[in-house]
């Protein structure tokens, strides 16, 4: 990836430029020293001079109004009004046209920067006199925030607009605009911080100060990344809106990094120095406000995405190359209108442009699916097997191949704006979806109807979520959600629980990444200093014990501080280090085959597998995965093969149960699942065998509940309770079994006669049954 740069060859103004600001993808306002506000158009290159500001009134900073959340109905949404900071101690509200609303005196000294909050409901000033002021939209007083003895050279706003970042000296204050509430503060820098900015999407801080490193924190002041030392100042730095991506400006510098700190590209443009950088909406330019008097624009190009032997790279504004390195074959596709944004997975390339979206097939290059888009900038795309989902500023749209839209998932108060692939998951038949307000909430819809999952509301985790992930394999009703919260733990929860809650499990702790594969159900996370793939994540759902001999686990020290799971591929995990450098890993063939011959029914081809590659992790996974379908002769051969003797000797107890639903029951309690065996028996009518399973769980209060109900087996319940209090040398307590033990003789004879009679009627009943 990297800028395709471009610049006037005669500057437009006569001093230096302060700040730029776009108001389309394709209009750009631009504020000097010479007092000039000028307008450029990228669709006529044409550059005119919109207004002329008073000679006492020096530009120090412009930041459009933000777009209407939710979208406007227009092809592209702009902006109607501006800030602009000026050196004489006022900001001006300014309109499209060049007119002047308002001016209001602000500060003592020169208002250093200007920002609307992103929902657009206040604005902020920093200034010269160390103030951090806090305007309603109609330029009105609300409060001053900072009072401090150094000038404020930067601001940003909290992702949520309810706390503010700025800069004091080589200080980074977060202060959030409740009175009372602490403010986080940390040494940034060995020199003054010039200029901070603050992402929506990924939560993350950019600083960049004299002591000419540019550094990128979290919410927290973590530092995650810092750069090298650069010959000057870093003078302007500004995230891109997707969070992908950030540019940084310096003296004669323009440079393009990724979100975790390593830099793409590195352009010497003879400019002067970039004192601000503003990202177009879209994501795809970004233009500097520069020293000489140029504005220079850079488009990003050369973005690369890979799939299996498909390489894309996206060559020109308007054009994409795709490569198979296979056989070398190279198709050019040709857009009418500019690319903003690409995905490539599941054999299928989409791409949106200004206007509309290209669905392109790997096996067929030259006759895509193509519909026109409602709203011009597609924010988002995340794709699977069966179909793609779009997000742009009206909301989430799901797709087919085809070009159908099927489903269009409404969450009340959602910020498209702010999903990305951590925030919004999609599989064949279900849409996650974490919601924004309140982080524990996950929106769980399906992805034919749009429809939420379940009773309707939605999963309420215990902590906030930062990275949600769907499985991609295996019928719907078995649809799993792995979500990693603000702990770093990583959970496996139930997509669609059938009544009641739905079961949530944790996996692993300490995880920073995590992925799916796209074939089978294995799930690959980066736990502390290890790489963990789970073959089978669902034994969860069957036998706790087992899960950690269905791990694979590798040293990830190789990988360097901070790596991220790129994506998860057949039998290839793709790690990005730190540096940038992509890095394939490989894991064993065999759970996989083993997952195809068990989606299969293919039993007898899995013990095969595993008695030829006689991998105890093999084994436990085909245990996990039989109990799990209830095959109760694969399960008592593996677990036969990984020595776990009782649980042997439970299936072969189980084996001899007569009825099928009885066998079912037990398979439920050997899972763990109490509940769910006894609404099997009770459902089949298999009362006496309910209350039994809750006598032997020494459920005494359910077993006397289902006996009185069912009006039967109630002198079982109290024998039994009574044999068990004397064993222990204990009387009755519980009131409800004193009440009942008065009016019921208890007879052992009569008792174990009634035991014999139930268990000859199961008998006959599954006999019947096999007839």
């Amino acid at each position: 990836m990297r800028l395709k740069i471009s610049l006037a060859k005669e500057p437009k103004h006569t001093e230096l430029v302060s700040s730029v600001g776009w108001t389309t993808a394709d209009e750009l306002y631009s504020c000097s020293d010479d007092h000039a506000i000028l307008k450029w158009s990228l669709l006529t290159n044409e550059t005119t001079q919109l207004a002329k500001l008073p000679a006492e009134v020096y530009a120090t900073d412009i930041h459009w109004f933000p777009k209407v959340v939710g979208g406007g109905k227009g092809k592209q949404t702009q902006s109607d009004v501006f800030v602009l900071t000026s050196t004489d101690g006022k900001f001006h509200l300014i309109s499209r046209l060049g007119r002047v609303e308002k001016s209001v005196e602000a500060h003592k000294g020169a208002v250093l920067s200007g920002r609307w909050s992103y929902d657009g409901t206040a604005m902020a000033t920093a200034g010269e006199d160390g103030q951090v002021r806090i305007w309603s939209r109609s330029g009105m007083l609300r409060s001053t925030m900072v009072q401090q003895g150094t000038p404020v050279y930067s601001l940003a706003w909290g992702p949520d607009s309810d706390q503010i970042l700025y800069t004091s000296g080589r200080q980074l204050i977060i202060k959030p605009l409740q009175a009372n509430a602490k403010p986080i503060q940390w040494k940034g820098h060995e020199g003054v911080i010039l200029k901070v900015d603050w992402n929506a999407v990924n939560n993350l801080i950019l600083s960049g100060g004299e002591d000419c490193r540019y550094k990128v924190w979290d919410s927290y002041g973590r530092l995650m990344f810092t750069s090298q030392v650069h010959d000057y100042p870093i003078t302007s730095v500004s995230w891109a809106p997707d969070g992908e991506l950030f540019a940084v400006g310096s003296f004669n510098t323009l440079r393009l990094c990724d979100k975790t700190g390593w830099s793409y590209a590195l352009e010497k443009p003879n400019t002067g120095s970039v004192f601000n950088i503003a990202w177009s909406s879209d994501g795809t330019q970004i233009a500097g406000a520069c020293g000489n008097g140029h504005v220079i624009f850079g488009h990003v190009i050369e973005r690369r995405l890979e799939w299996k032997n498909y390489e894309a790279t996206v060559t020109d504004r308007k054009s994409i190359q795709v490569r198979n390195v296979m056989d070398d074959a190279r198709e050019k596709l040709d857009f009418r209108d500019r690319i903003i944004k690409t995905s490539l997975a599941f054999g299928h390339l989409v791409v949106a442009t200004t206007s509309q979206c290209y669905v392109y097939s790997t096996k067929n290059w030259n006759t895509p699916m193509i519909f026109d888009l409602k709203e011009g900038t597609v924010t988002l795309i995340v794709q699977t097997e069966k179909h793609f989902a779009l997000v742009d500023s009206s909301g989430i749209q799901v797709y087919s191949y085809e070009g159908r839209m099927q489903a269009a998932p409404k969450v009340p108060g959602l910020r498209p704006d702010v999903l990305n692939v951590q925030t919004l998951a999609i599989s064949n038949d279900a849409v996650a979806i974490r919601d924004k307000k309140d982080e524990k909430v996950v929106h769980l819809f399906d992805a034919t109807s749009g429809k939420p999952l379940g009773d309707g509301k939605p999963f309420v985790h215990k902590m906030e979520v930062m990275e949600v992930a769907l499985d991609q394999c295996g019928p719907a009703p078995e649809r799993r959600l792995a979500l990693v919260d603000k702990n770093r733990d990583l959970y496996l929860a139930q997509v669609r629980a059938v009544g009641g809650a739905r079961k949530v499990i944790k996996l692993g702790t300490m995880v920073h990444s995590m992925s799916w594969n796209d074939e089978t159900n294995m799930l690959a996370a980066l736990q502390d200093t290890k790489l963990v793939v789970y073959y089978f994540p669902n034994a969860v759902y069957v036998d706790k014990d087992i899960l950690p001999k269905t791990v694979m686990e590798k040293d990830a020290t190789e990988f360097g501080k901070n790596p991220q799971i790129v994506n998860f591929l057949g039998n290839h995990v793709i790690i990005r280090r730190a540096d940038g450098s992509l890095v394939s890993t490989g894991v064993s063939p065999y759970p996989s085959m083993l997952h195809s011959y068990v989606s299969n029914s293919r039993w007898d081809d899995a013990v095969r597998l595993c008695r030829f590659v006689k991998d105890e992790a093999l084994w436990a996974c085909l245990a996990a995965m039989a109990a799990y379908a209830k095959d109760l002769n694969t399960a008592e051969v593996a677990y036969a093969a990984i020595d776990e003797v009782d649980k042997v000797q439970y299936i072969l107890h189980i084996k001899e149960i007569p009825s099928k639903e009885a066998r079912n029951a037990e398979m439920a309690l050997f899972c763990g699942s109490p509940q769910d065996a006894e609404g099997i028996l009770l459902q089949s009518g298999l009362v006496f065998r309910a209350i039994q399973m809750n006598i032997n769980l020494y459920n005494w209060d359910r077993a006397l509940e289902l006996a009185v109900k069912h009006k039967t087996h109630v002198d079982t319940v109290l024998a039994f309770r009574q044999k068990y209090l004397e064993k222990f040398s204990r009387s009755e307590k519980n009131k409800r079994f004193l009440q009942y033990a008065e009016g019921v003789e208890v007879d052992w004879q009569k008792i174990e006669a009634k035991i014999e009679m139930e268990q000859q009627k199961e008998r006959e009943k599954a006999a019947t049954a096999r007839r």
